[in-house]
């Protein structure tokens, strides 16, 4: 029985991916199961091995990781894609988050952190890197805010797991905490990101953080 974590690396520096590939292979619950250069051949080697994570560059010849994340998450909802990059531009940043990336990691970050952020994502976390936190934030301010309509339309139930994504729950928590089930939770959170015409589980946090919907 394997029940490991499984990650395909998607990076055109060789290097790199060997050096990745070091690190998680140190990491008992964690299995690299491929590696591509390039987005296509990532795409495609996801679509046939159904990793539980993409670890996804963002720049790269060809078919670049910002073209990629959009398919990798409208054709295989179940895997979490993480962007691996050196890029530190706001706009990259908020376009792959939008695009369904659940979370944005520079490549010069600590390890403790990365091998977290793999199993934070797994379970329904999104992560980015501390150094794009404030980044993220004015972005998200930019953005258009969801008219009072839209946050009358939230459940009471809706309106508690926001209140909780804003703490920073991740879906096992959230199931613990309202005693539903992790699927239940995944359509809730679903939901609240619809009808507030929003695009992550980060966008939400902040959301609920600017319009006081957090309970104490």
């Amino acid at each position: 029985m394997n029940d490991r974590l499984k990650v395909l690396l998607i990076d055109d520096h060789k290097l790199f991916r060997s050096g990745v590939k070091a690190l998680l292979s140190r990491q008992a619950d964690i299995e690299v199961v491929g590696e591509a250069a390039d987005g296509l051949d990532g795409v495609k080697q996801a679509r046939l091995l159904k990793p539980h994570v993409v670890l996804l560059d963002l720049h790269m010849p060809g078919v670049s990781g910002r073209e990629a994340v959009r398919t990798l998450t409208e054709e295989l909802p179940d895997t979490r894609v993480l962007m691996l990059t050196v890029s530190e531009d706001a706009d990259d940043l908020l376009d792959t988050l939008r695009n369904g990336a659940s979370g944005y990691l520079l490549k010069n970050i600590d390890a403790e952190f990365f091998v977290d952020a793999i199993r934070r994502a797994v379970n329904g976390d999104s992560v980015v890197s501390p150094e794009m936190t404030g980044k993220l934030v004015a972005g998200l301010k930019r953005e258009p805010e969801a008219s009072p309509a839209d946050r009358d339309r939230l459940s009471a139930r809706e309106r508690e797991i926001l209140s909780a994504l804003a703490r920073g729950a991740s879906n096992k928590e959230l199931a613990r905490e309202f005693e539903l089930a992790e699927s239940t939770v995944k359509i809730h959170v679903q939901h609240i990101l619809r009808k507030l015409n929003l695009h992550s589980r980060v966008q939400a946090a902040v959301y609920a953080v600017e319009h006081g919907l957090v309970e104490k």
